[in-house]
């Protein structure tokens, strides 16, 4: 028995030291905080939400409109996620009180979705009733252009503090850079082929989003241009975080939601 508990610790920390590429809302860390951000206030990122499974924030999420929200496709393609198990909440600093918590008639993961290659990683939940829009709870338009390479952009959200790291229950903010397809995808950085379409990166010296984020806002020009989707561990050098590309996702956003 104490060699095969041996032989897990010994497997754990080489998956660690690896710094395996995981969809960020899928680690078993699943609350916590921004890797290097600061404390936000929701007044001032009024579309940010937390997904919430059977009582638990596991991902974040957009309000598009008083009833839809936008988060990403690996958070909801599973089995142990149900309509009746979803709730939402809305309007607060805090992942688990304040604000509106809402109840989910329906959601719709894109159907190109594809766990292995990442992309089409966009889904969308439709709340039960409408929410009161107010300094707190606000939408937010979805991007109808690619951002420039180097764009300034905001990334908020309740994921760790580190890959597999320490929690808060606060919601944080970074500021970073988008790093454009064509340049995530070359030798500048670490990814190569791995980034493809329907996929945008953002980089920021020791800040990422991580664990807990997924599914989550980055904003540039005040739209929002990206959804926390995955990374190899979390603010490693050489290595950006990777979001959906809203841009190049949202004629499917326009015609989902007719359906949903």
């Amino acid at each position: 028995m104490g060699q095969v508990f041996t032989l897990i610790v010994l497997l754990g920390v080489l998956a660690l030291a690896s710094g395996a590429i995981t969809p960020l809302g899928l680690s078993p860390q699943l609350d916590g905080r921004i890797v290097g951000g600061s404390a936000a206030a929701i007044s001032a990122h009024p579309w940010q939400v937390s997904v919430q499974r059977s009582g638990g924030h596991f991902c974040g999420g957009s309000l598009i409109s008083q009833t839809l929200v936008v988060t990403a496709a690996h958070c909801l393609n599973k089995s142990t996620v149900t309509v009746a198990n979803l709730r939402v909440r809305a309007g607060s600093n805090y992942k688990s009180l304040g604000g509106t918590l809402s109840t989910v008639s329906a959601f719709k993961v894109h159907e190109a979705y594809n766990s292995s290659a990442k992309m089409y990683d966009i889904a969308l939940v439709r709340l039960t009733t409408k929410l009161k829009l107010g300094s707190n709870i606000n939408t937010i338009a979805l991007a109808s252009s690619t951002p420039q390479h180097g764009a300034a952009a905001t990334c908020t959200g309740w994921g760790s503090t580190s890959y597999q790291g320490l929690s808060s229950a606060k919601l944080l903010y970074i500021n970073t850079r988008i790093v454009g397809r064509t340049e995530c995808a070359s030798s500048s950085y670490g990814y190569g082929a791995t980034v493809r379409a329907t996929m945008l990166c953002a980089a920021a010296s020791n800040k990422d989003a991580c664990q807990g984020d997924s599914g989550g806002p980055l904003v540039s020009g005040g739209q929002l241009v990206g959804i926390v989707s995955w990374g190899r561990s979390c603010a490693l050098p050489n290595y950006p975080g990777v979001y959906a590309n809203v841009a190049e996702l949202s004629a499917w956003v326009a015609q989902a939601q007719k359906t949903i």
